[in-house]
């Protein structure tokens, strides 16, 4: 061993001293610099309050009883809905008194007195909050214990609709947050907001709300949307300064980060609770990290006893459309997205039910009209399960088209089609096959056309079945307005009422198969990697 000599023993004991300095330094800095944790739960597009996929999944007795054991665990919590809650929904169309079913209808009722009893803080305005009108929409908020959200929603005057704040500060453990709503300017077309309601672009609203929100004194800002992942992804990039979006819309399980910007969405019905853990440095204001958990909801979770009081006011609502109608006997593939981006074998037993009782040469649906986002396993079928799958309560009509209307119809139904998007405009058909490819522009996708085995004709004059919401010029028909309408006056049919009568007249069950009606051409593999967008969004 070699001694230490004593200039050796100054340097280490020099060293000893700079090292123990530094510890007590990092020691007394790590005791000065504290951090908040605060937690935002989120669901979003929830139509019903209670468990859905046959009780297994979702119930916002459920929910409750999440979030009241996370506020135990973390008491800086705050409950976010980022829209989609009136409509639509069986209950929605539900009457007020069960003993006058010609009466007023519920109309979200149910929906707002459940996120009362639950606690919700903050909702942003979804498209289908205007399905029932403006004036339906302004009671709903005005029975809410929560505050609705949507900065870019106003009136013709330029004034926030309802009266809703342009953005909120919150403070929790010393900290303001900001929240700000936005919602899908679409919803001009694919809802019923009125003349008096513009939606304005999100992009230049969020420009213009978020330094509002800092001189406010918010630190950490929080978007609550309802738009598209691609919108909310322009939406990111064109406001970097948002620390983190969570929205709705989908009705598909999506995470995603643009920019610096993470952005969360649940799937429907509750059948998740996202929580998202912010940790915030208490002296700069300065958002730290984002931690996230997907939190299932399902039966092991128990229900909140106090939300019982909800279930015993609407029980004779539950009550009423719980009787079996038919059977099953294949899974019933009535998911959002999947009607939305191909052949279904749901979609064409629909729109086969609606040709036959329209005596029809074919029939188109727009598959964002079939809504029951589950897949019905083998078994019994209830008026409930029927009428999840056709909420709307639409009435259905046979009109004269030209095969060439039919070709615009199709053109616009599969226009928005291509990677990651979930069009409510894409089609269902029945008596008619077609093929169709992205790669083409809007307008010249759809390739071939066959009417009962013959090619279209485009002088040809067709029978065609279909809903008054696209007759309407609804999800960009426009092609079907002033067409000559066969059925008379008080010949119509309820959509729901014509798929329960084809489901109660298979004796046996029903058992749908797909069977190639829809082709895709040259869809590719993978839908999220296709194709590179970068965002440059305008703003004035």
């Amino acid at each position: 061993m070699t001694p230490i000599r004593p200039a050796s023993r100054r340097t280490s004991l020099a060293l000893l001293l700079t090292l123990v300095a530094a510890i007590s330094a990092l020691s007394q800095q790590t005791q000065t610099s504290k951090c908040v944790h605060i937690t935002l739960l989120q669901v979003n597009d929830v139509y019903q309050f209670m468990p859905v996929d046959r009780g297994t999944s979702g119930g916002l007795a459920r929910v409750s009883t999440l979030r009241k054991q996370i506020i135990k665990d973390s008491p800086n919590t705050l409950f976010l809905f980022s829209g989609d809650t009136i409509s639509p929904s069986v209950e929605s169309l539900a009457p007020v008194d069960p003993n006058a079913p010609t009466g007023e209808k519920l109309k979200g009722r149910q929906m707002v007195d459940a996120w009362n009893q639950i606690g919700l803080d903050y909702a942003a305005l979804g498209n289908h909050e205007f399905d029932f009108g403006p004036d339906v929409l302004l009671q709903r908020m005005k029975e809410s214990k929560f505050q609705w959200l949507a900065a870019n929603v106003v009136d013709k005057s330029g004034k926030s609709f309802g009266g809703m704040p342009p953005f909120v500060v919150r403070e929790m453990g010393g900290i303001k947050l900001g929240f700000f709503g936005i919602l899908l300017p679409d919803t001009m077309t694919t809802s019923t907001p009125g003349p008096n309601v513009q939606i304005l672009n999100s992009c230049e609203t969020a420009k213009r709300i978020v330094p509002q929100m800092r001189a406010a004194g918010a630190q950490v800002i929080v978007a609550i949307t309802h738009l598209s992942m691609r919108e909310d992804k322009e939406l990111a990039h064109c406001v970097p300064e948002i620390d983190l979006i969570v929205g709705g819309h989908e009705h598909t399980l999506l995470q995603s980060l643009a920019g610096r910007t993470p952005i969360f969405k649940m799937t429907a019905d509750a059948r998740q609770l996202g929580r998202y853990d912010l940790t915030v440095d208490a002296a700069t204001g300065k958002l730290q990290s984002v931690d996230w958990k997907v939190i299932p909801v399902n039966d092991q979770v128990a229900d909140d006893p106090e939300f019982a009081a909800i279930n015993q006011k609407y029980k004779s609502l539950l009550a009423s459309y719980s009787d079996m109608i038919g059977r099953t006997k294949v899974p019933l593939d009535a998911g959002s997205e999947a009607s939305r981006t191909g052949e279904t074998n749901v979609g064409d037993f629909i729109a086969d039910s609606f040709r036959q009782a329209m005596a029809a040469d074919v029939a188109l649906i727009n598959g964002g009209s079939i809504r029951a986002d589950t897949i019905f396993e083998p078994g019994p079928l209830s008026k409930h399960d029927v009428q999840a799958m056709l909420p709307f309560g639409t009435e259905v009509v046979k009109i004269e088209v030209t095969g060439a209307t039919l070709r615009k119809a199709l053109e616009n139904g599969v226009s928005q089609s291509g990677p990651g998007a979930e069009p409510g405009r894409f089609p269902q058909v029945s008596g008619l096959r077609f093929s169709f490819e992205t790669s083409s522009p809007p307008g010249s996708r759809v390739k071939k056309i066959t009417i009962n085995g013959q090619p279209i004709d485009d002088k040809k004059t067709y029978t065609l079945a279909t809903n008054v919401y696209l007759i309407g010029g609804g999800d960009g028909y426009d092609m079907f307005k002033g067409a000559r309408q066969l059925t008379k006056p008080g010949e119509s049919q309820i959509d729901a009422d014509i798929l329960r009568k084809a489901i109660a007249a298979a004796a046996d069950g029903i058992a749908p198969q797909t069977d190639g009606r829809i082709e895709w051409m040259n869809k590719p593999a993978d839908d999220n990697k296709s194709e590179c967008v970068i965002f440059t969004p305008t703003v004035k």
